[in-house]
């Protein structure tokens, strides 16, 4: 009997499941053949009716760094919601690597997580528009005291673009020269030069939580790796 009301409760609780899928909230099953291997935010024509229109916004906070925006939106189904965003202007990181193959990182102290984070320098545009390169170039000298010969693109990350919309650039440094840190009056850091492998392992184990370290330390290892591959190949047909 036992076993028998045990199949009746699981039975039941699919059928409530099935009865929160609604007509309204499903999705199609995609014609997975007829889709390219990436699309894009806004480059596929079947994404148009998840566009959310704003009605009206108002700014609920202003602070130091960023603000907080209230917007009021039409979703795609008709109804309304309320979507708060943080405002903030941007930042620029730098993965900054060494002739020998280590990379430059920053310990300090987050309130914000109640502990010390090793972290690849970085810091928020001066202002709004800046150059980016022109921040990742400040943040790395005053930072680590480095400076560098050679800079390059990596990539562009969005911190958390369910409810923010800091976008955070991301360098590649190499060729440095030391002159000397200068941090802001209200930083206090240490600066500590880690292995590119060491500090892969470190974000493959979930020990390196600072999002755009993360993403810097693993577009620097596929950079090289790409580099090494292609010097190879090149080798190779001569």
């Amino acid at each position: 009997m036992a076993e028998e009301k045990r199949n009746t409760v699981d039975e039941a609780a699919v059928e409530v499941n099935d009865g929160d899928r609604t007509e309204e909230n499903a999705s199609p099953e995609p014609e997975m053949e007829d889709l390219p291997a990436l699309v894009l935010g806004d480059e596929a024509e079947h994404d148009a009716d998840l566009h959310e229109e704003v009605i009206d916004s108002e700014i609920a906070w202003r602070g130091k760094i960023f603000d907080v925006e209230r917007l009021n939106v039409r979703l795609p189904n008709g109804h309304t919601s309320v979507r708060d965003v943080v405002r903030h202007r941007g930042a620029a990181a730098v993965v900054a690597l060494t002739t020998s193959g280590k990379i430059a990182l920053v310990r300090q102290y987050r309130t914000s997580l109640g502990r010390v984070t090793v972290e690849i320098p970085a810091g928020k545009l001066d202002y709004p528009g800046e150059d980016p390169l022109e921040c990742a170039k400040r943040e790395l000298k005053e930072e680590t005291g480095f400076v560098a010969g050679r800079i390059a693109y990596l990539t562009t990350i969005a911190t958390s673009c369910g409810f923010a919309d800091e976008l955070i650039h991301i360098y590649l440094a190499t060729q440095l020269s030391f002159e000397g840190a200068r941090p802001d009056d209200d930083e206090f850091l240490n600066v500590d030069l880690v292995p590119v492998e060491e500090l892969v392992d470190a974000v493959l184990d979930g020990k390196i939580e600072d999002a755009k370290t993360v993403v810097g330390a693993l577009a620097c290892e596929v950079m090289s790796r790409r580099l090494a591959d292609a010097a190879v190949a090149e080798e190779a047909a001569e």
